[in-house]
Protein backbone atom coordinates (compact mmCIF):
# COMPACT_ATOMS: atom_id res chain seq x y z
CA UNK A 1 0.00 0.00 0.00
CA UNK A 2 1.79 3.09 -1.25
CA UNK A 3 -0.17 5.51 0.90
CA UNK A 4 0.56 3.53 4.05
CA UNK A 5 4.30 3.52 3.39
CA UNK A 6 4.61 7.18 2.40
CA UNK A 7 6.29 8.81 5.40
CA UNK A 8 5.19 12.29 4.32
CA UNK A 9 1.48 11.65 3.71
CA UNK A 10 -1.39 11.99 6.16
CA UNK A 11 -1.72 8.62 7.86
CA UNK A 12 -4.28 7.26 10.30
CA UNK A 13 -2.25 8.72 13.16
CA UNK A 14 -2.53 12.19 11.62
CA UNK A 15 -6.32 11.84 11.40
CA UNK A 16 -6.52 10.67 15.01
CA UNK A 17 -4.39 13.58 16.22
CA UNK A 18 -6.32 16.11 14.14
CA UNK A 19 -9.68 14.93 15.48
CA UNK A 20 -8.29 14.70 19.00
CA UNK A 21 -6.79 18.17 19.16
CA UNK A 22 -9.89 19.78 17.61
CA UNK A 23 -12.31 18.08 19.96
CA UNK A 24 -10.21 18.63 23.08
CA UNK A 25 -10.23 22.37 22.41
CA UNK A 26 -14.01 22.21 22.17
CA UNK A 27 -14.00 20.37 25.50
CA UNK A 28 -12.11 23.29 27.02
CA UNK A 29 -14.61 25.74 25.56
CA UNK A 30 -17.47 23.75 27.07
CA UNK A 31 -15.71 23.71 30.44
CA UNK A 32 -15.43 27.53 30.36
CA UNK A 33 -19.12 27.87 29.37
CA UNK A 34 -20.29 25.48 32.07
CA UNK A 35 -18.55 27.64 34.66
CA UNK A 36 -21.06 30.40 33.86
CA UNK A 37 -23.89 28.17 35.18
CA UNK A 38 -26.16 28.14 32.09
CA UNK A 39 -29.76 26.98 32.19
CA UNK A 40 -30.83 23.36 32.61
CA UNK A 41 -31.43 22.73 28.91
CA UNK A 42 -28.14 24.37 27.97
CA UNK A 43 -26.27 22.27 30.51
CA UNK A 44 -27.62 19.05 29.04
CA UNK A 45 -26.90 20.33 25.52
CA UNK A 46 -23.28 21.14 26.38
CA UNK A 47 -22.94 17.93 28.38
CA UNK A 48 -24.12 15.84 25.44
CA UNK A 49 -21.53 17.39 23.14
CA UNK A 50 -18.86 16.98 25.80
CA UNK A 51 -19.61 13.28 26.20
CA UNK A 52 -19.65 12.71 22.43
CA UNK A 53 -16.13 14.12 22.05
CA UNK A 54 -14.72 12.54 25.19
CA UNK A 55 -12.33 10.43 23.14
CA UNK A 56 -9.64 13.00 22.40
CA UNK A 57 -6.92 11.91 24.85
CA UNK A 58 -7.29 8.27 23.88
CA UNK A 59 -7.28 9.04 20.15
CA UNK A 60 -4.18 11.22 20.47
CA UNK A 61 -2.23 8.45 22.22
CA UNK A 62 -3.39 5.97 19.58
CA UNK A 63 -2.33 8.34 16.82
CA UNK A 64 1.08 9.07 18.32
CA UNK A 65 1.93 5.39 18.62
CA UNK A 66 0.61 4.51 15.17
CA UNK A 67 2.64 7.23 13.45
CA UNK A 68 5.77 6.70 15.53
CA UNK A 69 5.86 2.94 14.90
CA UNK A 70 5.14 3.55 11.21
CA UNK A 71 7.96 6.06 10.79
CA UNK A 72 10.43 4.07 12.92
CA UNK A 73 9.85 0.54 11.58
CA UNK A 74 13.25 -0.89 12.59
CA UNK A 75 13.89 1.20 15.70
CA UNK A 76 15.71 -0.36 18.66
CA UNK A 77 17.22 0.94 21.88
CA UNK A 78 20.22 2.22 19.88
CA UNK A 79 17.91 4.71 18.18
CA UNK A 80 16.55 6.01 21.47
CA UNK A 81 19.05 8.87 22.08
CA UNK A 82 18.45 10.38 18.64
CA UNK A 83 14.70 9.86 19.00
CA UNK A 84 14.63 11.60 22.39
CA UNK A 85 16.84 14.45 21.16
CA UNK A 86 14.27 15.20 18.47
CA UNK A 87 11.31 14.80 20.83
CA UNK A 88 13.01 16.99 23.43
CA UNK A 89 12.92 19.93 21.04
CA UNK A 90 9.56 19.15 19.45
CA UNK A 91 7.58 18.16 22.57
CA UNK A 92 9.39 18.79 25.84
CA UNK A 93 10.70 22.32 25.28
CA UNK A 94 7.28 23.71 24.16
CA UNK A 95 5.77 21.96 27.20
CA UNK A 96 8.26 23.68 29.52
CA UNK A 97 7.69 27.12 28.02
CA UNK A 98 3.90 26.89 28.04
CA UNK A 99 3.83 25.55 31.60
CA UNK A 100 5.92 28.53 32.70
CA UNK A 101 3.59 30.92 30.86
CA UNK A 102 0.53 29.50 32.62
CA UNK A 103 2.13 29.55 36.07
CA UNK A 104 3.62 33.04 35.76
CA UNK A 105 0.98 34.91 33.76
CA UNK A 106 -2.26 32.98 34.38
CA UNK A 107 -1.80 31.49 37.86
CA UNK A 108 -5.57 31.61 38.38
CA UNK A 109 -5.88 28.63 36.03
CA UNK A 110 -4.04 26.28 38.39
CA UNK A 111 -5.73 23.05 39.44
CA UNK A 112 -5.69 21.31 42.84
CA UNK A 113 -4.47 24.31 44.76
CA UNK A 114 -2.00 27.10 44.05
CA UNK A 115 1.70 27.54 44.69
CA UNK A 116 2.90 29.75 47.55
CA UNK A 117 6.60 28.90 47.54
CA UNK A 118 9.20 27.44 45.20
CA UNK A 119 8.42 23.87 46.29
CA UNK A 120 4.77 24.40 45.40
CA UNK A 121 5.77 26.01 42.11
CA UNK A 122 7.89 22.98 41.20
CA UNK A 123 5.07 20.60 42.11
CA UNK A 124 2.48 22.48 40.06
CA UNK A 125 4.99 22.53 37.19
CA UNK A 126 5.78 18.81 37.04
CA UNK A 127 2.34 17.49 38.05
CA UNK A 128 0.38 19.10 35.21
CA UNK A 129 -1.57 21.32 37.60
CA UNK A 130 -0.45 24.57 35.96
CA UNK A 131 -3.55 24.68 33.74
CA UNK A 132 -6.71 22.58 33.30
CA UNK A 133 -5.43 20.69 30.25
CA UNK A 134 -1.81 20.01 31.18
CA UNK A 135 -2.61 16.80 33.09
CA UNK A 136 -2.84 15.18 29.68
CA UNK A 137 0.55 16.49 28.61
CA UNK A 138 2.19 14.86 31.62
CA UNK A 139 0.58 11.54 30.70
CA UNK A 140 1.41 11.79 27.00
CA UNK A 141 5.09 12.52 27.59
CA UNK A 142 5.36 9.29 29.58
CA UNK A 143 4.59 7.35 26.40
CA UNK A 144 7.36 9.22 24.57
CA UNK A 145 9.82 8.26 27.31
CA UNK A 146 8.65 4.63 27.20
CA UNK A 147 8.75 4.36 23.40
CA UNK A 148 11.42 1.58 23.34
CA UNK A 149 8.86 -0.73 24.97
CA UNK A 150 6.52 -0.23 22.03
CA UNK A 151 9.33 -0.68 19.54
CA UNK A 152 9.98 -4.02 21.23
CA UNK A 153 6.27 -4.87 21.12
CA UNK A 154 6.18 -4.12 17.38
CA UNK A 155 9.09 -6.50 16.79
CA UNK A 156 7.58 -9.15 19.08
CA UNK A 157 4.28 -9.36 17.18
CA UNK A 158 5.72 -8.80 13.69
CA UNK A 159 4.07 -11.29 11.30
CA UNK A 160 2.55 -13.03 14.33
CA UNK A 161 -1.20 -12.21 14.38
CA UNK A 162 -1.83 -14.69 17.19
CA UNK A 163 0.66 -12.90 19.40
CA UNK A 164 -0.98 -9.59 18.56
CA UNK A 165 -4.42 -10.94 19.47
CA UNK A 166 -3.18 -12.33 22.78
CA UNK A 167 -1.36 -9.11 23.67
CA UNK A 168 -4.37 -6.94 22.85
CA UNK A 169 -6.71 -9.21 24.84
CA UNK A 170 -4.44 -9.19 27.89
CA UNK A 171 -4.03 -5.40 27.71
CA UNK A 172 -7.80 -4.91 27.32
CA UNK A 173 -8.57 -7.07 30.36
CA UNK A 174 -5.89 -5.26 32.36
CA UNK A 175 -7.26 -1.87 31.33
CA UNK A 176 -10.79 -2.91 32.29
CA UNK A 177 -9.54 -3.95 35.73
CA UNK A 178 -7.63 -0.67 36.09
CA UNK A 179 -10.69 1.40 35.14
CA UNK A 180 -12.90 -0.65 37.42
CA UNK A 181 -10.51 0.16 40.27
CA UNK A 182 -10.87 3.84 39.38
CA UNK A 183 -14.66 3.59 39.34
CA UNK A 184 -14.63 1.83 42.70
CA UNK A 185 -12.06 3.91 44.57
CA UNK A 186 -11.79 7.30 42.84
CA UNK A 187 -14.93 8.14 40.85
CA UNK A 188 -17.31 9.22 43.64
CA UNK A 189 -15.21 6.94 45.87
CA UNK A 190 -13.25 7.39 49.09
CA UNK A 191 -9.97 8.24 47.34
CA UNK A 192 -11.30 10.85 44.90
CA UNK A 193 -9.06 13.65 46.21
CA UNK A 194 -5.94 11.73 47.13
CA UNK A 195 -5.83 9.66 43.93
CA UNK A 196 -6.45 12.43 41.41
CA UNK A 197 -2.99 11.86 39.88
CA UNK A 198 -4.19 8.53 38.51
CA UNK A 199 -5.61 10.37 35.49
CA UNK A 200 -2.12 11.35 34.34
CA UNK A 201 -0.55 7.91 34.80
CA UNK A 202 0.27 6.18 31.51
CA UNK A 203 -1.43 2.92 32.53
CA UNK A 204 -4.79 4.67 32.25
CA UNK A 205 -4.33 4.91 28.47
CA UNK A 206 -2.08 1.91 27.78
CA UNK A 207 -4.63 -0.01 25.71
CA UNK A 208 -4.76 2.81 23.16
CA UNK A 209 -0.98 2.91 22.78
CA UNK A 210 -0.94 -0.85 22.28
CA UNK A 211 -3.81 -0.53 19.80
CA UNK A 212 -1.95 2.04 17.72
CA UNK A 213 1.15 -0.14 17.67
CA UNK A 214 -0.75 -3.26 16.64
CA UNK A 215 -2.80 -1.53 13.95
CA UNK A 216 0.34 -0.55 12.07
CA UNK A 217 1.89 -4.00 12.49
CA UNK A 218 -1.21 -5.68 11.04
CA UNK A 219 -2.23 -2.83 8.76
CA UNK A 220 -2.80 -4.90 5.63
CA UNK A 221 -4.95 -7.42 7.51
CA UNK A 222 -7.04 -5.07 9.65
CA UNK A 223 -7.70 -2.06 7.41
CA UNK A 224 -9.66 -3.94 4.68
CA UNK A 225 -11.88 -5.33 7.43
CA UNK A 226 -12.48 -1.83 8.84
CA UNK A 227 -13.45 -0.48 5.43
CA UNK A 228 -15.73 -3.42 4.69
CA UNK A 229 -17.60 -3.20 7.98
CA UNK A 230 -17.94 0.57 8.28
CA UNK A 231 -21.72 0.45 8.70
CA UNK A 232 -21.50 -2.10 11.52
CA UNK A 233 -19.01 0.20 13.20
CA UNK A 234 -21.43 3.11 12.97
CA UNK A 235 -24.22 1.07 14.57
CA UNK A 236 -21.87 -0.08 17.33
CA UNK A 237 -20.71 3.48 17.94
CA UNK A 238 -24.27 4.76 18.20
CA UNK A 239 -25.14 2.05 20.71
CA UNK A 240 -22.08 2.81 22.84
CA UNK A 241 -22.69 6.55 22.64
CA UNK A 242 -26.24 6.04 23.84
CA UNK A 243 -25.04 3.91 26.74
CA UNK A 244 -22.31 6.28 27.99
CA UNK A 245 -24.54 9.34 27.55
CA UNK A 246 -27.44 7.81 29.49
CA UNK A 247 -24.98 6.90 32.22
CA UNK A 248 -23.60 10.45 32.26
CA UNK A 249 -27.03 12.07 32.43
CA UNK A 250 -28.21 9.64 35.11
CA UNK A 251 -26.50 11.86 37.69
CA UNK A 252 -29.11 14.51 36.98
CA UNK A 253 -28.94 18.25 37.44
CA UNK A 254 -26.74 20.22 37.71
CA UNK A 255 -24.74 18.59 34.95
CA UNK A 256 -21.17 18.10 36.15
CA UNK A 257 -18.48 17.39 33.58
CA UNK A 258 -16.55 15.51 36.26
CA UNK A 259 -19.20 12.78 35.87
CA UNK A 260 -17.82 12.09 32.38
CA UNK A 261 -14.29 10.80 33.06
CA UNK A 262 -12.18 8.76 30.66
CA UNK A 263 -11.66 6.06 33.25
CA UNK A 264 -14.92 4.13 33.30
CA UNK A 265 -14.88 0.62 31.76
CA UNK A 266 -17.58 1.58 29.25
CA UNK A 267 -15.45 4.47 27.99
CA UNK A 268 -12.72 2.07 26.85
CA UNK A 269 -15.11 0.54 24.32
CA UNK A 270 -16.61 3.90 23.34
CA UNK A 271 -13.16 5.38 22.73
CA UNK A 272 -11.94 2.35 20.78
CA UNK A 273 -15.10 2.44 18.68
CA UNK A 274 -14.57 6.13 17.91
CA UNK A 275 -10.88 5.62 17.15
CA UNK A 276 -11.61 2.86 14.64
CA UNK A 277 -14.33 4.96 12.99
CA UNK A 278 -11.81 7.78 12.54
CA UNK A 279 -9.34 5.26 11.14
CA UNK A 280 -11.94 4.01 8.67
CA UNK A 281 -12.71 7.56 7.58
CA UNK A 282 -8.98 8.14 7.07
CA UNK A 283 -8.70 5.01 4.94
CA UNK A 284 -11.46 6.20 2.61
CA UNK A 285 -9.85 9.65 2.37
CA UNK A 286 -6.56 7.99 1.44
CA UNK A 287 -8.23 5.61 -1.00
CA UNK A 288 -9.71 8.50 -2.99
CA UNK A 289 -6.57 10.67 -2.55
CA UNK A 290 -8.65 13.43 -1.01
CA UNK A 291 -7.38 16.97 -1.51
CA UNK A 292 -7.52 17.64 2.24
CA UNK A 293 -4.79 15.11 3.08
CA UNK A 294 -1.94 17.68 3.09
CA UNK A 295 -3.90 19.91 5.46
CA UNK A 296 -4.57 16.97 7.79
CA UNK A 297 -0.85 16.23 7.85
CA UNK A 298 -0.05 19.88 8.60
CA UNK A 299 -2.59 20.09 11.42
CA UNK A 300 -1.19 16.90 12.97
CA UNK A 301 2.33 18.34 12.75
CA UNK A 302 1.37 21.34 14.89
CA UNK A 303 -1.28 19.59 16.99
CA UNK A 304 0.71 19.26 20.21
CA UNK A 305 2.02 22.83 20.16
CA UNK A 306 -1.46 24.19 19.40
CA UNK A 307 -2.88 22.05 22.19
CA UNK A 308 -0.42 23.43 24.74
CA UNK A 309 -1.38 27.04 24.02
CA UNK A 310 -5.09 26.75 23.35
CA UNK A 311 -6.28 27.45 26.91
CA UNK A 312 -4.17 30.62 26.92
CA UNK A 313 -5.97 31.87 23.81
CA UNK A 314 -9.35 30.64 25.05
CA UNK A 315 -8.96 32.54 28.32
CA UNK A 316 -8.37 35.88 26.61
CA UNK A 317 -10.93 35.38 23.83
CA UNK A 318 -13.56 34.45 26.40
CA UNK A 319 -12.77 37.56 28.45
CA UNK A 320 -13.01 39.74 25.35
CA UNK A 321 -16.36 38.27 24.32
CA UNK A 322 -17.75 38.65 27.85
CA UNK A 323 -16.79 42.32 27.77
CA UNK A 324 -17.78 43.17 24.18
CA UNK A 325 -20.85 40.94 23.75
CA UNK A 326 -22.07 39.80 27.18
CA UNK A 327 -25.53 38.92 25.89
CA UNK A 328 -24.37 36.26 23.42
CA UNK A 329 -26.30 33.01 23.79
CA UNK A 330 -24.70 29.59 24.15
CA UNK A 331 -25.75 28.64 20.61
CA UNK A 332 -23.61 31.45 19.18
CA UNK A 333 -20.88 31.64 21.79
CA UNK A 334 -19.95 27.94 21.64
CA UNK A 335 -19.07 27.82 17.91
CA UNK A 336 -17.55 31.31 18.01
CA UNK A 337 -15.26 30.47 20.92
CA UNK A 338 -14.37 27.13 19.35
CA UNK A 339 -13.44 28.63 15.96
CA UNK A 340 -11.46 31.51 17.47
CA UNK A 341 -9.64 29.27 19.95
CA UNK A 342 -8.71 26.63 17.37
CA UNK A 343 -7.67 29.26 14.84
CA UNK A 344 -5.53 31.25 17.27
CA UNK A 345 -3.98 28.12 18.76
CA UNK A 346 -2.76 26.85 15.39
CA UNK A 347 -1.80 30.29 14.11
CA UNK A 348 0.16 30.89 17.30
CA UNK A 349 1.90 27.52 17.07
CA UNK A 350 2.85 28.11 13.45
CA UNK A 351 4.16 31.67 13.86
CA UNK A 352 6.09 30.81 17.04
CA UNK A 353 7.72 27.96 15.14
CA UNK A 354 8.57 30.22 12.21
CA UNK A 355 9.94 32.92 14.50
CA UNK A 356 12.09 30.43 16.39
CA UNK A 357 13.39 28.98 13.12
CA UNK A 358 14.35 32.47 11.97
CA UNK A 359 16.12 33.16 15.25
CA UNK A 360 18.10 29.93 14.93
CA UNK A 361 19.23 30.87 11.45
CA UNK A 362 20.17 34.36 12.59
CA UNK A 363 22.17 33.07 15.54
CA UNK A 364 23.57 30.04 13.70
CA UNK A 365 22.31 27.64 16.38
CA UNK A 366 20.25 25.30 14.20
CA UNK A 367 22.68 22.40 14.50
CA UNK A 368 22.93 22.84 18.25
CA UNK A 369 19.20 22.67 18.89
CA UNK A 370 17.94 20.52 16.02
CA UNK A 371 14.47 21.88 16.93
Amino acid sequence: MQQANDLHSADIGDFEKTMAVSTVMIQSVITFLMATKPGVGQQFFLGGIYEAIKFSASAFIFGILFSTIRTHPQATLKDYPRFMKNRWHVLFIPSIWWTLIYLLFLPQLQQHGTFHNWQGFCWQFISGNAAPHLWYNVMMLQFIILMPLFWWLARFVHRQPRRGTVIFTIMLLGELAWHYLYELRVFHGPDAKSWYLIDRFFLSFLIFAVGGTLLWQFYEKVTPWLMKHWFTQVIGWLALFYFVTVNFFSYGYPVKLSNAPYYLPSMIFYNLSTIFLIATFALYMQHFRNQWLPLIHWVALYAHRAYLGHVFWLYWVNRALNRLAPQLGIGIKLPLLAVLTIGLAFAGAYFIHRAWSAIKVLLHIGQLTNG
